[in-house]
């Protein structure tokens, strides 16, 4: 496991932490009040650049389009392939880069990839304890609970409890891995297949897996909804 990794047993006890904050409840609009010092730090850099020629206004803002038009569907894609296609899933776990440049998905080049996969034996959560590194690039914008201080605080001491909030009940015989993601290094959580789904196509799998399945504070779960469907589909076949 790699050093900004934190695997935390599930029996520490640690008092200097608020264990009562809401991780879904409404956060402060990040945009209001005045700028943090990385706001000020991105505005100047910016100038700088486009003063220098660098970069253009136009090309800045054409990234920051980019970057606004991705959304979970792109890592839901992904997961749904992982889970149809083994030798798929193997390059994943090895590469994610690679893997990913095969479906013709641009993740940049400032930051590394690494795919975890949750088994019988592990589940992955994953967090920025410093700000708010994220795969924007995967999954879109990333939720404000993950930008929230009560999140990134409490998920490395009591991920069980935190996750346990958000409606996953970890048995005790599963090991739970908090992946710190940061500036140089991003996650994505590849979840189980869950069973009942045999013979659905990738599109239907893939409506299945929600961002927050990929982040690891859910599950991908067969709704009635979701098995009728399936079910259409695959006597319309």
């Amino acid at each position: 496991m790699a050093s900004h990794d934190h695997d935390h047993p599930h029996d520490h006890d640690h008092d200097d932490h608020d264990h009562h904050h809401d991780p879904h409840a409404p956060q402060k609009d990040h945009d209001s009040g005045p700028a943090d010092p990385h706001e000020v730090l991105e505005q100047a850099l910016r100038e700088l650049l486009i003063e220098k020629g660098v970069l253009t206004a136009g090309e800045i803002n054409a990234q920051v389009d980019f970057m606004d038009t991705r959304s979970p569907a792109l890592g839901a894609n992904v997961v749904a392939r992982a889970w149809t296609d083994a030798r798929f899933k193997q390059r994943l776990l090895a590469d994610t880069r690679v893997a990913l440049a095969e479906m013709d998905i641009d993740i940049g080049s400032l930051a590394d990839f690494r795919t975890v996969e949750n088994t019988p034996e592990t589940h992955n959560v994953v967090v920025c304890t410093l700000c708010s590194c994220y795969p924007k690039l995967l999954l879109g914008i990333p939720p404000a609970w993950y930008k929230s201080t009560a999140y990134r605080g409490r998920v490395v001491v009591d991920p069980r409890g935190v996750l346990d909030e958000f409606g996953v009940k970890v048995p005790d015989g599963v090991d739970v891995r908090v992946h710190d993601s940061t500036a140089d290094l991003r996650y994505i959580v590849l979840p189980m297949r869950p069973p009942g789904t045999d013979g659905w196509s990738e599109k239907k799998l893939a409506s299945i897996v929600t961002r927050d399945t990929m982040i690891g504070t859910a599950i991908p779960k067969v709704t009635e909804k979701t098995a009728a469907r399936a079910a259409r589909g695959k006597s319309a076949s």
